[in-house]
């Protein structure tokens, strides 16, 4: 057993990687079923998935999604000694923040909250900013701190310190975020602390890379290169297309049986951790939904009979060259006693759905994301 431990701690140091386990916890839309009140907040707080990669007019807010379905978050520690935090690592934002000492109301009170004075490395910085979300919000100020992210500390790292949050916030199961997209749509401005750890010298590769997994535990958050041991074959590789500052790629098609569903002239879509769907507009979604036998419940959900899960056909993704195929073990979830499709309304998003399937690479250094099938 001695023997095993020191192998394993060889190959983390010898490949330089750093793992950084995350939890696929209940969701949000789980924690409010659980207390009847889903319809209630999703109402009030309606799912707009695209909002948050908008062009932002102001520049001192930014558009939060209130996505329910959303499971995976892992664990950093800021300041000396670290403080923990539950964070979402969020490939479709840029920004570092997490709830202060200072914020108010119940969203606030039931995280985790930097206390400032508490840390010998913390220095408070001036900006001030705001994110909104429909009737939500959030406000608060940027600091400057030490970050231990696995195994890696990230010196004088900017991040927001939230001081009032929107009620929503509640039921999410992480407390802060991790925006791992590209400076350019920082809010709080100053250095990405994925940019910081290549110009510290922290990491091996300017990339990094995400394994989801289906089960509870198991996912993984690899900075500095790609775990082969996570996925297998090749990966395929994708220029991105667009200085928008996140991930976004083209597709050329998805196809079911070799009919074309969807994107027939091509599509733009943002590879994104912090979506929990994949997201297309409402016709072409309306049009895969109906070949895969969904309908439509009262709900909203776009549901299938979950005997008949082995029967459906795979969707197929052509981007590049390469076909990625989802099969439906892929993108149907189940939710109590009902089966229903992983697809959502809005702008073409790869979410959850698709990185459990695909193991992703985000190369920062050569502006590309990579797909291989995941383990």
């Amino acid at each position: 057993m001695v023997f095993a431990v020191l192998l394993l701690a060889f190959v983390a140091v010898s490949d330089g990687l750093i793992r950084i386990p995350m939890i696929r916890g209940k969701s949000a839309r789980q924690l409010l079923e659980e207390k009847g009140l889903y319809e209630e907040f999703r109402e009030k707080y309606p799912y707009n998935p695209r909002a948050k990669f908008d062009p932002r007019v102001d520049q001192s807010m930014v558009p939060m999604v209130y996505d329910a379905k959303v499971t995976y978050y892992g664990v950093i520690g800021i300041g000396t000694p670290p403080q923990y935090f539950k964070v979402l690592f969020d490939t479709g934002s840029s920004d570092l923040w997490v709830p202060s000492l200072n914020c108010s109301g119940s969203a606030c009170n039931d995280h985790a909250k930097f206390r400032s004075e508490d840390s010998s490395t913390f220095q408070p910085g001036t900006k001030h900013f705001s994110i909104t979300y429909g009737t939500g919000y959030m406000t608060g100020i940027t600091g400057y701190d030490t970050v231990k992210v696995g195994d890696l500390f990230v010196e004088h790292q900017i991040f927001g310190l939230s001081q009032t949050e929107a009620p929503f916030m509640s039921y999410v199961p992480w407390d802060g975020i991790m925006g791992l997209a590209f400076p350019g749509v920082s809010l709080e401005g100053g250095t990405t602390i994925f940019d910081n750890m290549w110009n510290q010298g922290k990491v091996p590769e300017y990339e990094f890379s995400m394994y989801l997994s289906s089960a509870e535990e198991g996912s993984m958050l690899i900075l500095g290169g790609a775990d082969p041991s996570y996925f297998t074959g090749g990966i395929h590789w994708v220029s991105l297309f667009g200085a928008t500052g996140f991930w976004n790629i083209k597709i050329q098609s998805i196809t079911i049986n070799g009919n074309t569903v969807a994107c027939s002239e091509e599509c733009e879509a943002i590879v994104d951790s912090g979506t929990s769907y994949i997201v297309g507009p409402e016709k072409d979604v309306n049009n895969i939904n109906g070949w895969v036998g969904a309908y439509t419940d009262q709900f909203g959900d776009a549901v299938v009979s979950c005997g008949n899960t082995n029967l459906m056909p795979d969707i197929v993704f052509n981007i590049n060259g390469f076909s990625l195929s989802l099969p439906p073990s892929a993108y149907v979830m189940k939710s109590g006693s009902k089966c229903m499709t992983g697809f959502g309304f809005g702008s073409w998003i790869l979410g959850e759905v698709f990185m459990r399937h695909f193991y992703t690479v985000f190369s920062v250094g050569q502006n590309m994301v990579g797909f291989a099938q995941a383990v």
